[in-house]
């Protein structure tokens, strides 16, 4: 592995240092970008039995906002709830745009690899290309087979290893992004589902 990494000439240290924080910001994604993290599935029948039974308070709504995403987006709503409808859909909107925000996390550092990359491997050929073309002589040809070599597999090693950084980043970069906009859309849904659960109920009780 070190031969094929050394073969690739210098460039291939930023290609590698990208291999690594990319995975790392994969394996860290999907560690917190669990269904179970971002939406528990008990939450909101939690904070239904605590309004039934009139458990509501400040110290709950507290604890709720740290609980998960999904409760700050409910806390946001809840403590405007004495204010109508309407100021809690703007704070459930508004606190979810700084969930998205959270959940986007390193998401445009996994995008910058997966544009940048590509562009280290093709800086490799290229300086491998001038390589190849150094080894031609004017007046006899290929001065140097081994240099010939060595420069033709620089090209090669540097434009695989670009495109194989490349292409599993902006796969996991797409696949976050599609997850965090399911996950603020799922959100969102059960914040205004819930908020109109309890105004529908405190009207029938009045």
């Amino acid at each position: 592995m070190f031969e094929i990494i050394k073969a690739g000439g210098w460039v291939m240290i930023p290609i590698l240092a990208c291999s690594i924080l990319a995975l790392a910001i994969i394996v860290e994604r999907f560690w917190a970008l669990r269904p179970g993290r971002i939406i528990p599935a008990q939450l909101v029948p939690e904070v239904w039995n605590k309004y039934r039974n009139n458990q509501l308070d400040s110290a709950y709504i507290r604890r709720l906002r740290a609980h998960s995403p999904l409760g700050a987006v409910l806390a946001a709503g809840l403590m405007n709830y004495s204010h109508g409808r309407e100021a809690v859909k703007e704070s459930i909107e508004q606190a979810g745009r700084q969930v998205i925000h959270d959940l986007e996390r390193y998401l445009n550092t996994l995008g910058t690899i997966a544009s940048v990359s590509p562009y280290l491997g093709l800086l490799g050929s290229v300086l491998g290309m001038i390589k190849v073309f150094s080894t031609f002589s004017m007046t006899s040809g290929i001065s140097n087979p081994t240099k010939l070599a060595g420069g033709i597999s620089e090209i090669l090693i540097a434009t695989a290893a670009g495109l194989a950084v490349a292409i599993p980043s902006l796969i996991f970069y797409r696949y976050f992004q599609g997850r965090v906009v399911d996950f603020a859309v799922r959100m969102e849904e059960e914040a205004v589902r819930l908020v109109e659960t309890l105004y529908s109920s405190q009207e029938e009780e009045e």
